[in-house]
């Protein structure tokens, strides 16, 4: 389509410029996140049943009921307000606002950072319609950071693995930087010896996690660390729920794991070519939670919680939000689907292992842990 044609005219173009190739990381960049043309910002229809794909909060509302449940001691007692980062179509805010409401809790406001202005008309109707006049009241949105000091519970469900990626070769000892370039069949990967930062921070993830077999192919997301600094600069006092398909550092990068996990999503199908339809598919890689663990420290936060997707949501109060829904229920249908629900987000073959949470925090306590502390897997 025009879009794609147009966006692809100016990935060949930086290609040119760069003499015949162009860092991963930058094509990533482009794909996704080109003003009016990459997919974050291009008006395409992404999340839900008739989308690319299906987040946590858009398969059930007991998903961000019961982060609203288990946070609520810390929002009531700190009087918090909640900053969240993309915010797809805003289920998961109104999900949370009706939760704290529930649980008692007075939100303070509710801010919204989003860089796609689709996305953000989009939200806007949906929480109008969900949430009514009065509460919007307490709903702003961003494009950046705030400049001020903030006291807040930041929510990043499913925004690092979007976060830009470089890919590396190993091969006969040496670091390779991938990369995109041009032949008649159309864009391909081509490689050259990495630039020092990535050769340095390659060779360190080998020398823990291999020795690795010839041909070795991964990703490193050097984003994560100026992220969190720039948010760290910011929480005055606070915590950060991090919630992302990942793995700690070793599992990331076992020598078994030979191919990365750089892939593309379009119309719910799994794609296995990443520079296939640039700009009209998601391309998304997996997340270091080591990483992530060691560039929480660096930014002078603590590492207060580690586990699983399915772990920690049964231990911050699931399975009671579902036995209060389906109380009264007489339509065994509707119980079944929030079952289902439940399975989907919590069984280890599902979302409950494959995906996992972190929490950061700074000057702040979590409420009492009651699912397993999983910190000593990073």
């Amino acid at each position: 389509m025009a879009l794609s044609s147009e966006l692809l005219a100016r990935i060949h173009a930086e290609i040119a410029a760069g003499g015949g190739f162009l860092p991963f990381a930058s094509y990533m960049e482009r794909v996704l996140y080109a003003p009016g043309l990459g997919y974050y910002v291009n008006g395409l229809r992404k999340i839900g049943a008739d989308g690319d794909f299906v987040t946590a909060p858009e398969l059930s509302p007991l998903f961000g009921a019961t982060l609203a449940r288990w946070f609520a001691p810390v929002l009531d007692r700190e009087g918090l307000e909640i900053l969240e980062f993309g915010a797809g179509s805003g289920r998961l805010a109104a999900d949370v606002i009706m939760g704290l409401e529930d649980a008692g809790v007075s939100l303070k406001r509710y801010r919204i950072l989003e860089v796609s202005p689709d996305l953000r008309q989009r939200q806007q109707a949906f929480l109008v319609n969900r949430l009514g006049s009065e509460r919007m009241l307490r709903v702003e949105w961003l494009d950046r950071l705030p400049e001020e000091p903030v006291r807040a519970l930041v929510l990043a469900n499913e925004v690092l693995d979007a976060m830009p990626v470089e890919v590396f070769a190993w091969r006969d000892g040496r670091v390779w930087q991938r990369g995109v370039g041009t032949a008649e069949a159309g864009l391909v990967f081509t490689d050259r010896p990495a630039p020092s930062v990535l050769d340095a921070a390659v060779r360190e993830l080998q020398d823990a996690c291999g020795p690795w077999p010839q041909g070795y192919v991964s990703e490193w997301r050097p984003a994560v660390g100026p992220w969190l600094r720039a948010v760290a600069a910011r929480l005055e006092q606070g915590i950060i729920w991090i919630g992302d398909y990942g793995y700690p550092r070793r599992a990331f990068y076992a020598p078994e794991r030979v191919t990365g996990t750089l892939v593309g999503y379009y119309r719910q199908q799994l794609v296995l070519d990443p520079l296939a339809w640039p700009g009209l598919m998601d391309l998304t890689a997996s997340v270091d939670f080591t990483g992530v663990a060691e560039g929480a420290a660096a930014a002078g936060l603590d590492v207060l919680a580690y586990a699983g997707q399915g772990e920690f949501l049964l231990g911050a109060g699931l399975p009671a939000l579902f036995e209060q829904s389906v109380a009264g229920k007489d339509d065994p249908r509707e119980i079944m689907q929030l079952a289902q629900q439940v399975r989907m987000l919590t069984l280890p073959g599902e979302m409950g292992e494959r995906f996992q949470v972190m929490v950061l925090g700074r000057e702040c306590e979590l409420p009492p842990c009651t699912f397993p502390d999983r910190r000593e897997r990073l």
